[in-house]
């Protein structure tokens, strides 16, 4: 069994672990920089379902594992295991139809955010993506799907209607709610344990809102404690149609001189309404004029689209760089979780590390379960993203990350599968589910996957993540 008897099966091209290329194969698109030394046997870049049907039975009948790339983003690197076969989807990036009628697409798993939001988006219409630009469809929904808009919308996986996924068996199925439902169960949500191949998603539109209205305030960081408690006091009253994020950031250079003291941190308030009118949107963001305490500066109610938002976002977490994160959900108070961290977070060895807190609006927030893998619900949601550039620095930066997610611990009521670091930590993963989605997932992968044809969350993997490579 070798590389060469695989090619013979499959269109796209198959790397052997001994060819030149396998390197830049393996690392190229790897949204962290800070890189495991892990490697598959071998890497399938597959040209389409028929290659991935064909490396599914081929590493069944050699006794090899499969794991699976969508977009390559997810921080810990669930992807890169030691052995087995590595299938490579970045070939599947297709949006196959839009049905502006009735308001539905379907697409291949390797569309980035921006580029599904931008097609929909010159039709009038939506999606419930996620706020990074360049993460794909495939990780996202996966992951759960944490989306724009999040308390009008929902998750993106409530906008799925169905999938199409090759099984363990080499099977292509549809899966829905009424047809092969426990497939489309546990793909919305399960995450890097989740036991087939997504090739295809259906999605269900949403009008593009026709007024997005956005402000922005600073606040020196001493002040956001204070911030914090207002904004989690004030969030049930405000309309579900704003998004209300809370970070800790280094400032733009007008403010930088106000923040010296605080070794160059400011607390920043952003807030987006996805309205249909532009009164409605200045009305819902109104009661962020009214903090107890006076911001550094403020830019208040200008509308937006998403290609602002994509680039605001994207702003925030540079791609090329050296990545620690632990993305948590909480149902204490904002001001707590800001009071708590703020000793540490001044100590902060790189400038462009990002502390977010969502902080979910409405009065039926946290929301109901829903019938999918996808489980945690809370009243807020966030942690630190730690990043930094060169590897001289690896051991100081992952040092003061475990210390802040030590602190936040107490707070802390579930973990988001797809941001958090489930390699060093595997005990958390079943933190990312309630305990009754967690049993009904492992019983899932049990009946599907039998012969565990596929990695699951745990196999496969070392602790530390350590050099760069590529």
């Amino acid at each position: 069994m070798n590389a060469e008897d695989l090619r013979t099966l499959c269109k796209g091209p198959v790397i052997d672990a001994g060819d030149a290329q396998f390197r830049n194969a393996l690392h190229g698109n790897l949204w962290n920089r800070l890189i495991p030394d892990r490697a598959p046997r071998m890497i399938v870049k597959a040209a389409d379902e028929d290659d991935i049907i064909a490396t599914v039975k081929f590493a069944r009948a050699h006794g090899l594992k499969v794991v699976v790339r969508g977009g390559g983003h997810n921080w810990c690197q669930p992807t890169l295991r030691n052995g087995g076969i590595l299938i490579d989807l970045e070939r599947l990036n297709r949006i196959l139809s839009i049905d502006v009628e009735h308001r539905r697409a379907v697409i291949q798993p390797i569309l980035s955010n921006r580029e599904i939001q931008t097609a929909l988006n010159a039709h009038g219409l939506a999606f419930p993506t996620g706020h990074c630009p360049q993460v794909k469809a495939s990780g996202y929904f996966l992951g759960g799907g944490m989306a724009w808009n999040p308390t009008v919308w929902g998750y993106g996986t409530e906008s799925l209607e169905a999938i199409e996924l090759v099984t363990a068996e080499g099977a292509l199925i549809r899966a829905s709610e009424s047809e092969n439902a426990d497939f489309f169960w546990a793909a919305r949500g399960a995450g890097s344990g989740f036991f087939g191949i997504v090739t295809k998603y259906f999605l269900k539109l949403h009008p593009l809102p026709k007024a997005i209205h956005g402000s922005q305030s600073f606040y020196r960081l001493a002040d956001a404690p204070a911030v914090g408690t207002w904004l989690g006091q004030a969030a049930p009253a405000i309309s579900p149609s704003v998004e209300l994020t809370l970070f800790l950031v280094q400032p733009p250079p007008a403010l930088a001189d106000r923040a010296a003291g605080s070794n160059g941190w400011v607390c920043m308030v952003t807030a987006t309404a996805f309205e249909d009118d532009p009164e409605a949107a200045r009305r819902a963001l109104q009661p962020l004029d009214d903090a107890p305490v006076e911001p550094l500066s403020r830019s208040r109610v200008a509308p937006l689209d998403f290609e602002q938002l994509f680039d605001a976002s994207g702003a925030l977490f540079p791609e090329g760089v050296r990545s620690r994160v632990e993305a948590t959900y909480s149902d204490h108070c904002p001001g707590a979780v800001m009071a708590a961290i703020l000793p540490a977070w001044q100590r902060a060895p790189s400038a462009i590390s990002v502390f977010l807190t969502t902080i979910f609006c409405g009065p039926h927030v946290p929301g109901p379960q829903r019938d999918m893998a996808r489980s945690i619900t809370s009243k807020i949601y966030g942690g630190p993203w730690t990043m930094w550039h060169d590897a001289d620095a690896d051991a100081v930066n992952a040092e003061w990350h475990r210390a802040v997610t030590a602190v936040l611990k107490p707070f802390n009521v579930g973990y988001y599968i797809g941001e958090t670091n489930t390699v060093e930590q595997p005990e958390i993963v079943a933190q990312a589910f309630t305990p009754e989605k967690w049993r009904r997932l492992c019983d899932l992968r049990d009946r599907y996957d039998p012969d565990r044809v596929f990695f699951d969350y745990f196999d496969g993997l070392t602790a530390e993540p350590s050099r760069e490579v590529g």
